[in-house]
Formats: structure tokens, sequence, C-alpha cells
């Protein structure tokens, strides 16, 4: 037997299923198997109305649902992402060809397969650039609002065929409610009852029956309903629509058109939808992963994404990405591992070539009904309240996100992530700075502690001492600057200025020339600019940039008592001769040139 544990690092990234592979028990395989059922029949109508979508024949999607969620599960990160074709990407990739070729014609299909194949290979160099990081600007919050979002327009989507409207497909999320408004007397009562009763038998299940998978459940409670009122009173009375008949084959080889024409036609629309992808496929991921308390690679699933449109592409599938529908069906059917994943294109594949006949008496509400609790199952509420209840500007991330992704779907995640990267750039470029006194001096005690100033610790009336958390970037130097100012033009005597270092935590060339600016100003003052805990980074930028002899070797300390020690004799003596707050343990035994002090007692000393 293999030992995978044993497996060089090159073999793991080579192959990374080999990571989760022991975890594979007859417990977890169980799980899978009804997980990877249970996704494969929810694909079933998906697919076919996607690719209907994307301009190309109904057996596209299916295709699209099989090889590319294989290898998308084997090479990407995620325990519970499915791949497979979504309602974005059909839509871009018909916006995209459709002016080029005419829907479903050979040319057509053909250009579809390179944009897919270039998608891939785009998405594959960005995986192998280690580009995942971008990744990391997508914020919890704007994951919870995309998916709140999306969940809205899946369930909204489902409307029609819930109530069994004849309403237009593709519609924005206010056009679906306003079409649902004046569609009201047309609602068929016998698909209702069927979507009704769906779930209905879906809720009872998932709460009563909780070791068995409640989606099939609920589909074979709906389907036999359906069945009766269908023998009863006939398909065309009762309205109720069935998946349909399906294309029972194997996916088949293709060969996408690599002529120069066609890859110049292509290469921009598949960059689009490469991002888009990535995009959608990673926050999905990540949403279901703050569920899961799973880690998510960022580069390993652009890997995954990518190879998995690659080898699409060669298997008459079109551009696919993470789907919404069938990851939240995985992860809430009990997935253990990603082999549901692969899992469900194999049973996908089983069903279309055995059971196709029987899988087109699937009623269409019944599926309507599955998706509305899948939906419902995707919405966060307790992390919504909290974002609500306590944080503002995360409030506003969220509503953005939310209502950009009802108004179009891939716009309203770059809307959010673009709100989030400007709240954060205005935080950073405000970095906190806060003033500190010694706590407790005397001639006595060695310990130097340094705090905020109140009432009872004053501050030295000549030496601002100033503790900066945050970085110092080319977008935060006009605050820091201008706090920097501050200090001596609201009191001309505090000339000196003593600057802990040891929470700065990033400083670029602009920060490290702010520096020196501020210490060549300070000695034209006649007083200096000290750094005390000077961290390696910033020491680093510091040499690099050669601000270090402006500022100057004997400025920097790697202590505050000896900053103090050192800086104390600078100041001005006949300040410190008449001042009463004495702040410094040097205060107290003698003034700046050395003159000791007469008139101080001697504390005792401290606890």
């Amino acid at each position: 037997m293999i030992d995978f544990k044993a497996c060089p690092l090159w073999l793991y990234r080579l192959l990374p299923f080999l990571r989760w592979w022991p975890n594979v028990t007859p417990q977890t395989f169980k799980a899978d198997t009804v997980a990877a059922f249970t996704g494969a029949l929810i694909v079933l109508p998906q697919a076919v109305a996607f690719a209907t979508i994307a301009g190309l024949p109904p057996e596209y999607g299916l295709y699209a649902a099989m090889v590319p969620a294989v290898v998308a599960a084997l090479w990407g990160s995620s325990w519970h992402l499915v791949s497979g074709p979504t309602t974005a990407i059909s839509i871009v990739v018909f916006a995209s060809i459709s002016p080029l070729a005419e829907p479903g014609s050979p040319q057509f299909i053909g250009l579809v397969l390179t944009l897919t194949f270039l998608a891939g290979l785009i998405q594959l160099a960005m995986g192998l650039a280690r580009l995942g990081a971008l990744v990391n600007f997508i914020s919890h919050t704007v994951i919870i609002g995309f998916t709140a979002g999306a969940a809205i327009l899946i369930a909204a989507s489902q409307i029609k065929n819930f109530f069994g409207l004849d309403m237009p497909r593709g519609a924005h999320f206010h056009e679906v409610l306003i079409q649902f408004g004046s569609h009201i007397p047309d609602i068929q009562p016998w698909v209702l009852m069927v979507g009704a009763v769906t779930l209905a038998s879906g809720i009872l299940a998932k709460r009563y029956l909780q070791k068995l998978p409640y989606m099939i459940v609920a589909m074979v409670v709906g389907g036999g309903v359906a069945a009766v009122l269908n023998a009863q009173f006939g398909s065309d009375a009762t309205g109720i629509r069935t998946v349909g008949a399906l294309v029972a084959s194997f996916p088949p080889l293709s060969l996408p058109d690599f002529s120069l024409t066609a890859l110049r036609q292509t290469l921009f629309p598949a960059t689009i939808i490469a991002i888009l992808a990535l995009t959608e496929a990673v926050a999905i991921a990540r949403s279901v992963a703050t569920r899961s308390d799973q880690r998510i690679d960022s580069n390993q699933e652009f890997v995954g994404q990518g190879l998995s449109n690659i080898a699409g592409s060669f298997f008459s599938g079109y551009a696919a990405s993470g789907s919404f529908n069938r990851s939240g069906v995985n992860y809430a059917s009990g997935a253990r591992t990603p082999l549901a994943a692969a899992l469900s294109a194999v049973f996908l594949l089983l069903i279309v070539l055995l059971v196709a006949p029987l899988a087109a008496y699937l009623p269409v509400p019944s599926m309507a009904a599955i998706l509305f609790i899948v939906a419902w199952s995707l919405i966060d509420f307790h992390h919504i309240g909290e974002i609500i209840k306590r944080h503002k500007r995360e409030r506003i991330v969220f509503a953005l996100t939310f209502i950009g992704t009802l108004v179009d779907l891939e716009k309203g995640i770059f809307l959010g992530i673009l709100v989030s990267l400007m709240f954060y750039l205005y935080r950073t470029s405000q970095p906190s700075i806060r003033e500190l006194v010694p706590s407790h001096v005397n001639r006595n005690n060695p310990r130097r502690k340094f705090v905020p100033p109140d009432i009872d610790t004053p501050g030295c009336p000549q030496l601002t001492m100033l503790r900066v958390e945050g970085s110092i970037f080319f977008g935060a130097v006009e605050h820091v600057q201008k706090y920097f100012r501050n200090v001596d033009e609201s009191d001309p005597q505090k000339k000196h200025l003593l600057l802990t270092s040891r929470a700065i935590g990033f400083i670029d060339l602009a920060g490290a020339e702010q520096l020196a600016k501020e210490a060549t100003r300070r000695r034209k003052l006649g007083g200096g600019l000290y750094l005390v805990g000077v961290q390696p980074d910033l020491c680093e930028m510091l040499r690099r940039s050669g601000q270090v002899d402006t500022i100057g070797e004997e400025q920097i300390f790697r202590h505050k008592g000896d900053a103090i020690q050192a800086i104390y004799p600078r100041l001005d003596n006949e300040i410190c001769r008449t001042c009463t707050a004495r702040v410094f343990r040097e205060c107290h035994i003698a003034l700046p040139d050395g003159t000791p002090r007469t008139d101080e007692p001697i504390p005792p000393p401290s606890a």
C-alpha cells in the first residue's frame, strides 16, 4: 500500500489531491456518495438551462459539468467547491461570441472552445505565478454580502418554475419582482402545489430526519405528487413541466480553434472570463470554507480552475467556474472531501447514460423548491446581524455588495472589493499616533514605562514622545507630516521629537524621505528627531533609501532608556532649571549641562 504521507513536497504540488486522499474512509465515502448523487440530480436542469443561455446545444451544459468538475476537485484546494457552468459565465460567453458567429453553429462552438482554453491558460498562469494573494483583498464582509445576494438571485431565478409562470429568462432581480407581481393571477395551482409540497417535505426532513438526505427525500415526495397529479388530470391540465429528454453520451473529444484569427478574437473576452471565474470560484470556496472551518489555498484554486477549463475545452465543455448552486448543495448534503465533487460528475454521466428517460420525469417545480432551501441556507444571518449592529463601515460594504450583486452578479463582488479597499486605504492613510509620557519617575527606579498622558502624568516641555501604530507609506505621509508639525507649532519649546517605532508595520521610500525631512527640519529648529526600537524592515528601508545618514546613526536607539540618556544633555538648560515636571529620572539628578540638583528631595524607591 502506498504511504501518501511519505511523498515528497514536489509530488504534493504536482498532485495536490494526495494531501486529502488519506482522509477518505468508508464513512466519508458514504457521505460523499450521497452528496454527489444529490448534486448530480440538481445539476441536470441547470446545466441544460445554462447551455441555452450561452447559445450552445443543451448537451454542452452537461459536458461542462463533468470533466471540469473532476479536474477542479482533484487539483483545487476546497473541500466543497464544485465547478461547472454558471449563469454569469454563460451570459458573458454568449455576449462575447454571439457577435462573431451564429449561436449554436459549428463556428460558434469552435470559438467558445477557444475562449475556454485561453481562459484556462490565463488562470493556470496566474496560479503558477502565485497571484492567488490578490483574492485576499476580498474581505469577509464582501463574501457574506456576495453570498447573500447570489442566494437571493438563485431563489429569484426559480420563482417562475415554482409558481408555473411564463416569465422571460435572464431578467434582472427587480424585473423578476415586477414580472411576478403582474403575473400573480396566472399562478398555476398544481405547479405551486408540487413546489410547496417539495419545499415543506425538504424543510421537515432536514429538521426531523437528519440521518436521511433531505434533498432526495424532498425530490422523491415532490416527484411522487407530480406523477399522481399528471396521471389524474394530465400534464396539459396541471402544467407541471419536467426536465425533458436528455442526450445520453460521453463528453466527446473536441478541438478548439487555434487559428490566429480565433485567438485574437477571443483573447480579451477570455481574460475577462478568467478573472471573473476566478473571483467567483474563490469567493464561493471561501464562503463555504467559513462554514466548514477550512483553509483555502488561493494559488492552488487558481491552478485547479485553470486546468479544469483547459481539460474542458478538449471534452466539449465551455468555460466553467465555481457553482454556487452545486457547491451549496454539496456542502448542505454532507460532503466530507473533494471526492464528492468528482463523484457528482460520475453520477451525472451515469444518470445521463443509464436513466436519461427517467430523469426526464423530474418535476421542474421540485427542483425550484430544492434551490429555495439551498439559497436560504447560504445566507449567513448571524454574521449579517453582527455587521449591521456593530460595524458602521462594514455595514456600508455589505449593503453595497449585496445590492450590487442583485443588480449585476459579476459586478457586485467587484463593487464590494472596491469599496472595502477604499475604506482600507483610508484607514491606513491615517495611522494612529499617540503621545506618551513616563508613568512614574524617581531617581532610584531603573524601569522606564511610557503611557498616554493624563492629569497626573505631565510631559516634558521640550521633548514629545510619540508612538505611530500603522504604516508610513506614500498615502500616509501627509497625515504623519501634519501631526509632527502640529507638535512644535502648538508649543515652540517642543523642538525634540522621540518616535517609538516598534508599531510601525511598513515604510516605503516616501515614508523614509519624510522621516529624513523631519529630522532636518528639527535640527534647524535646534532640536532633533530620535527613533527608538527600529524594526529590521524599517532599518533596511532607511539604509536602502540612503536616509540613515540624514537622520543620523546617533539618533537611532534600541531602547527608550538609552535614548533618554542621550537626549537629556541636549535639552535647554534654562528651561530645565525652572521646570517642575521633571518627568525623567535624569531630571532629579542634574541639569542637562551636568550641574547637580540641589533643590530635589530624594523620593522613596518605587514598590
